[in-house]
């Protein structure tokens, strides 16, 4: 009898184990989303950034990468619920504030897409024009398109909303770590050009994603090595 019950009490605390290691092996605690969008935020940004500074344009708009990154994260998250056989309500709020988050992402670049082409109409329709004035007169008046100046600022904020719920629902310090970094450098992109905005931009997604998703990429691995 002493035998069966010292047996059974194996197998149960095999089996806890077991559900805890599974657990853990969430889309969340994986790190490929944060390296999916750190990787792919950082690079349009910083080309965006060199774009403005050499003054050069590329064939394509490099956002749409960004924009691309949105589908396989949607697909990503569906394969994890449903290879998940423990789920948690923290998993899937977190799915749900990303999602959120991308959809957001998604509303800020129509935003900026469409609105400064339909001022632009609506001006010509009541006779209005934007010109540009040189106070010192060095340069004669231009005509140009209405545009919203620094608007990728809104876009740092936004970067630290999915990354400081993560961190804290997660106690993982790196990503709420990164989020303040980010909303620190929200502020800063207040008082620059445009041009540096996407230099920050590009400092925020290393810090919100890339180094937190190594870091739970390399855990997640010595993980997976240890349950071998």
């Amino acid at each position: 009898m002493s035998n069966e019950k010292q047996l059974s009490e194996k197998e149960s605390l095999q089996l806890i184990t077991d559900m805890i290691q599974k657990v853990k092996n969430s889309y969340h605690d994986k790190g490929v989303g944060p390296l999916l969008w750190g990787t792919v935020v950082a690079i349009a940004s910083f080309v965006s950034y060199l774009q403005l500074q050499f003054n050069f344009s590329l064939p394509f708009d490099i956002w749409w990468i960004v924009m691309g990154a949105i589908i396989p994260q949607i697909i990503l998250i569906n394969q994890d619920a449903k290879t998940q056989k423990i789920k948690r309500h923290e998993d899937a709020a977190l799915n749900a504030v990303w999602l959120v988050y991308a959809i957001t992402i998604f509303g800020l670049s129509f935003f900026q897409a469409i609105v400064p082409n339909a001022a632009e109409q609506i001006m010509q329709l009541n006779g209005w024009q934007i010109i540009k004035h040189e106070i010192n007169n060095s340069k004669p008046d231009e005509v140009i398109k209405p545009f919203t100046p620094s608007f990728y600022s809104m876009y740092i904020l936004i970067y630290g909303f999915p990354t400081l719920v993560t961190g804290i629902v997660k106690k993982f310090w790196p990503m709420t770590i990164g989020a303040i970094i980010a909303y620190i450098l929200f502020m800063v992109s207040c008082f620059t050009e445009t041009k540096y905005d996407f230099l920050l931009g590009a400092v925020a997604a290393i810090a919100c994603w890339f180094i937190p998703g190594i870091i739970l990429q390399m855990k997640y691995q010595k993980q997976k090595r240890a349950n071998v």
